[in-house]
């Protein structure tokens, strides 16, 4: 198979693009670079059955050069910056919905008609119904980030139905794994490097959230694809667990050996969108037969083990 991954060079993107050339696909990596490590593509540069084109998803033109050819497309790049949407509203606009959009029309041009999107949990809001399944109702949108996922899910859908696609829709937990780059584990890492006496936490701690590790998601993806035989296929990806803020503190603390004096900002949420409850119902993805083969903690150390072996990584995001 010939695939196109958008947002090859980023955390979820790069890990996808080896697993499928280890898998003796084709792959076209497409990415700005903006916000994608090169150094992530390392490996995949090695192989002869990749290639990189460094292209924006706004530029209608280049994008469908980049997939002619192609028989699926992963589109996963994103704005993914959640905390500080209300700042820049557009972006989420641009290169999550308008993005997905321009995605659709270079597969159009070019007869390709598979498309996994990367969507997220927080298309639920608020949700009354925990853990939240995929037939849950959608409450109001609570974060830029979350509605500009949901229009690119419209937009897919109706892309299925109009122009007879097949996509898969896959609603993330937060990821974490080797190549994380942002996110409260990286944060609280990051933090603790520069004043390990003091940890400063937004909201009260006790927001409740579940994790995946990104080689599970990987894996989740790829069986729901060689599975799926819907023409819209929705899948939530994460585990059957949730912990609170305090519990990563502590997982963190107790790795890194320290004890730092934590001071809360306060309040539900750590920022406006931040639901202060995320967990799903992933039985739709399990029924397939896949489990996650890492716990939340476990992930969370493969996480911390990773950035001390790349402080690159931290320095770079500074």
């Amino acid at each position: 198979m010939r695939c196109i991954v958008t947002g090859c060079a980023g955390f979820i993107g790069s890990n996808l693009v080896d697993r499928l050339l280890l898998d003796g696909h084709d792959v076209v990596g497409y990415d700005s670079l903006v916000t994608g490590q090169i150094e992530f593509l390392a490996q995949a540069q090695e192989s002869p059955r990749f290639r990189l084109v460094r292209g924006d998803t706004l530029d209608l033109p280049g994008l469908t050069r980049a997939v002619r050819g192609a028989d699926f497309v992963f589109h996963l790049a994103a704005n993914a910056d959640v905390r500080f949407g209300t700042q820049h509203p557009g972006k989420d606009l641009e290169q999550n919905t308008i993005a997905t959009f321009n995605v659709l029309e270079a597969m159009r041009a070019n007869g390709v008609r598979r498309v996994a999107f990367s969507s997220t949990g927080s298309v639920y809001g608020e949700p009354e119904v925990f853990p939240t399944p995929e037939t849950a109702p959608f409450p109001v949108q609570t974060s830029l980030y979350g509605a500009s996922k949901l229009a690119g899910e419209g937009l897919i859908q109706a892309y299925c139905e109009g122009f007879d696609f097949q996509g898969f829709i896959f609603r993330f937990v937060s990821i974490l794994g080797e190549r994380y780059t942002h996110g409260h584990v990286f944060d609280f890492y990051r933090q603790l490097q520069e004043h390990p006496e003091r940890l400063d936490v937004l909201g009260n701690g006790k927001q409740r959230k579940s994790y995946l590790y990104v080689q599970d998601c990987i894996s989740a993806m790829l069986l729901a694809i060689e599975n799926g035989q819907n023409r819209v296929n929705i899948l939530n990806l994460g585990t059957d667990e949730f912990c609170e803020v305090n519990d990563s503190i502590g997982w963190i603390c107790e790795h890194l050996g320290i004890s730092p004096r934590v001071a809360y900002a306060g309040g539900e949420r750590g920022w406006v969108g931040d639901s202060p409850f995320i967990f799903l119902d992933c039985s739709r993805i399990r029924a397939l037969g896949w489990r996650p083969a890492l716990t939340i903690r476990e992930g969370v150390t493969r996480t911390l083990s990773y950035l001390e072996q790349h402080p690159w990584v931290v320095e770079r995001r500074r």
